[in-house]
């Protein structure tokens, strides 16, 4: 492989390779072919605890390229924390920052053309969906490293109970900050199995991070040796010449998705997984996952779809016993970044903990993880993690509560205007409506002290999500589309046995609302959102810049 700078004429050659020895490269790395530059994008930053150990596990990176006759060379990228932009407008920013992330790794690796393989390291929920977009757009051989899950002291049923006695007046913000740290005990991924997390375990089904690299919690010393692993990884694909194209085929995407259905995981991943496909020109649509999540039983109870931790499914065996468990429904052909296949990297003897990781046959291993939702309010879908939804919720109607903004949805929750049985929709959170997408988990967190209540929105969910929580409704109310058109008091009907999301309002009745609709705009608070909005497309098909 030949870098972009040593196709230059000999002068600017000799020049823009005195600016990286200036800078403390190694002239011999720079003289040698044999010697490969291995780019480090790393997204470490003191906001976002997925990310504060990434400094360190940096450091693991370069010696494993080192003690492989590589030579490592670091530059940073933004890495926001959703955790902190909750319930504010800045959460607006987190799905577009997916998009700089990406286009930051392009501008940095290409533009200077010196690389010959790229360790992509970071940890959350937009950020590991960057960098794969990065590696599959820029296509050098490389590897992702994420922190890991920290552990956990308490449940979290436990962490769940502390919250709702906040929300009734019963704690104090202290005593919640205090016990929260019982569950994000220190530095690394969230513990549940929401986006960060989901995303961490489908790179590793997607055979671009080495085996068990998704779930090493963030403290441990293994988390630290993979770290180090996969920079020799990485020097290895080089000289054998394996890049990412290689390993994110078709058979490799339908494998991620079918490990999404196993493990229950984030409804996020319906975003960025399109978008990944997108950049691979493969194809994942909504359809050919409910195709898969239909018949695809779920193994795993982890939070929110059970009360247990990421930590007791790595304790458990982790995600190759996960894919050991499914193996007869992969395609065991595809390359991964250990330069061996899927089913050479399931041979030999690997743990599996059965109280934990189910069998797909077991009575418990109920399909339908994950519903696309289809009727006269999401004529081109809507989604529902029917894992983490009561079973008491299955079919449900309500009237509906009409909000146009998150920050409206809040107001009268808090002057206790919402009542039992509601279907609180909340409309203009799409894509180009919010613009940005808004997460809302706040509202489904608050919700869920409601009893009987649903929540409905082109807006979309954490990972942690629970309860009758349906979003990503498509076509989005900016759009014009139903979700725009429904008023207070009129009915909604969500039946998951039939994939079914309507509203009892007639066709003629929403054409003739139509007629008087003008659409709410947001104040977008910069020109990154408004760019943003104009060039956005809709989730289904990832959310990404046209």
């Amino acid at each position: 492989m030949q870098r972009a700078i040593d196709k230059l004429e000999p002068f600017q050659r000799a020049i823009s390779k005195a600016h990286l020895a200036s800078a403390g490269v190694s002239i011999d790395s720079l003289e040698n072919p044999d010697k490969p530059l291995i780019a480090i994008a790393n997204s470490w930053n003191e906001v976002c605890p997925g990310h504060e150990p990434l400094r360190q596990l940096a450091a693991e990176v370069k010696k494993g390229i080192l003690e492989a006759g590589g030579e490592p060379i670091e530059f940073n990228t933004i890495g926001m924390c959703d955790g902190v932009a909750q319930g504010h407008a800045g959460m607006r920013y987190c799905l577009p920052h997916r998009e700089i992330i990406a286009d930051s790794c392009e501008a940095m690796i290409v533009g200077e053309g010196c690389f010959d393989g790229v360790v992509y390291m970071g940890s959350c929920d937009k950020i590991v969906p960057a960098m794969l977009m990065a590696a599959a757009r820029i296509n050098l051989p490389a590897a992702l490293v994420t922190a890991g899950p920290c552990y956990d002291e308490i449940k979290p049923s436990e962490s769940k109970a502390l919250r709702a006695r906040f929300l009734r007046g019963e704690a104090t913000e202290r005593e919640v900050i205090e016990g929260t740290l019982k569950y994000y005990t220190g530095p690394g991924i969230c513990p549940f199995l929401g986006t960060a997390n989901t995303m961490g375990c489908l790179t590793e089904g997607l055979g671009m991070m080495l085996p068990n690299g998704a779930l090493w919690p963030s403290s441990t010393s293994q988390r630290r040796f993979s770290a180090r692993q996969t920079g020799a990884a990485v020097v290895e694909l080089v000289r054998r010449g394996i890049k990412p194209s290689d390993i994110m085929t078709q058979g490799a995407i339908d494998n991620t998705v079918k490990l999404l259905a196993s493990i229950g995981g984030s409804l996020n991943a319906l975003i960025h997984l399109p978008a990944l496909a997108h950049e691979l020109g493969l194809e994942c649509t909504w359809t050919q996952v409910a195709e898969t999540t239909s018949h695809t039983p779920v193994v795993c109870n982890v939070v929110p779809n059970g009360d247990i931790s990421c930590v007791n499914l790595y304790k458990a065996g982790g995600v190759p016993a996960v894919l050991k468990t499914i193996e007869g429904d992969l395609d065991g052909s595809v390359m991964t970044v250990t330069g061996k296949t899927l089913a050479q990297n399931l041979t030999g003897d690997i743990h599996i903990d059965r109280s934990v990781i189910r069998t797909q046959d077991d009575p418990a291993s109920v399909a339908n993880g994950i519903q696309v939702l289809y009727g006269n309010l999401a004529p081109e879908g809507a989604l529902v993690k029917t894992s983490a939804v009561p079973a008491d919720q299955h079919v449900w109607s309500g009237p509906a509560m009409v909000f146009n903004s998150e920050e409206e949805a809040f107001a009268a929750y808090n002057a206790n205007a919402i009542k039992p049985g509601t279907g609180v929709v909340v409309r203009y959170e799409g894509p180009k409506g919010g613009p940005g997408m808004k997460e809302l988990h706040r509202v489904t967190e608050i919700m869920k002290g409601i009893p009987n209540s649903a929540v409905i929105t082109d807006g979309r969910f954490s990972g942690a999500s629970g309860g009758l929580s349906v979003g990503y409704l498509c076509p989005e109310a900016l759009d014009g589309a139903p979700i725009a058109l429904i008023q207070d008091g009129d009915v909604i009907h969500v039946d998951l046995n039939k994939n079914l999301i309507e509203v009892g309002v007639s066709d003629d009745e929403l054409a003739r609302r139509k007629q008087d609709w003008k659409p709410v705009i947001h104040e977008n608070g910069g020109h990154l959102l408004a760019r943003y909005a104009k060039q956005v497309g809709s989730a289904k098909t990832g959310a990404v810049i046209q």
